[in-house]
């Protein structure tokens, strides 16, 4: 059987190697440059170490931003459950020191539960099967696990008010999401804020807005759409996201509030 992970790092490596020397950098000036050793240069470039995100955005920009590593990079290992398009950010999630999700459209990823993800599934277009509905809640409880097990990580989240009254997947579903929601909040390192119904000032009106910090202290931000999604590194646009959000967090309810809310609505169910 071919091993395609293997594969898929050589590849990676060779477009590395290749963009490195056609800029005319030697391994050690290269790995200067991207603040890794040269020996993890040379372990990438040959295959046999999977490269950092940082090690990809830097090296972007030290071979002249043509975007070909950050487009090749999506291909090293398939990750059952998410989409192509949203692997670059997952890998920045998971080492992320700060991460802002405003959400309008439904609970984020990293708040959902089982049934809830298994509800918006069934509904999905073009049909999923049971594996593949597997496979997506496999990836999202995944992704979960960094609320607990990365404490010191600042998780803030913004949500409408509304994507919990559309009560999707039935009330039974909604109790519990609201339920797990609640139990979230009790985080140490997480803040839920709830955007109420009627809000006359409302700075996110132009859609999601998902902002995380990386312990280098650089910021991304992602913006996703149907069948598509975007990775954001033009510090003019981040910042405007930046700005936009910490608006947000003056307009929409306290924290104190908002658990008050959640617990008001699961009352109403």
């Amino acid at each position: 059987m071919v091993d395609e992970s293997s594969d898929s790092l050589r590849t990676f490596g060779a477009v590395v190697q290749a963009l490195r020397e056609h800029v005319g950098l030697s391994r050690e000036e290269f790995a200067a440059l991207v603040r890794f050793s040269k020996h993890t240069v040379a372990s990438v470039e040959l295959g046999r170490r999977m490269p950092d995100v940082a090690f990809v955005e830097r090296g972007e920009v030290i071979t002249g931003n043509t975007g070909a590593l950050r487009k090749a990079v999506v291909h090293l290992v398939r990750q059952p459950g998410l989409a192509a398009w949203f692997r670059r950010w997952a890998q920045l999630e998971r080492m992320a020191i700060t991460l802002y999700t405003y959400e309008c459209r439904m609970v984020p990823g990293l708040l959902q539960t089982e049934a809830y993800v298994r509800a918006m599934a069934a509904d999905q277009l073009p049909p999923l099967s049971d594996a593949q509905i597997e496979e997506l809640w496999t990836a999202r409880a995944e992704r979960q696990r960094l609320l607990r097990e990365r404490p010191n990580t600042a998780f803030s989240f913004i949500l409408e008010e509304h994507v919990f009254l559309r009560r999707t997947g039935g009330v039974e579903v909604t109790r519990e999401l609201i339920d797990h929601v609640l139990e979230v909040a009790e985080l140490r390192n997480v803040e839920i804020q709830l955007m109420p119904l009627v809000s006359e000032s409302h700075s996110g009106l132009q859609g999601p807005i998902h902002l995380l910090e990386t312990p280098e202290n650089e910021w991304f931000a992602y913006n996703e759409g149907q069948e598509s999604g975007q990775l954001i590194n033009d510090r003019k646009v981040v910042s405007v996201l930046q700005r936009r959000y910490a608006s947000m967090r003056s307009q929409a309810l306290t924290t104190l509030d908002s658990v008050s809310l959640l617990r008001r609505m699961r009352g109403d169910l």
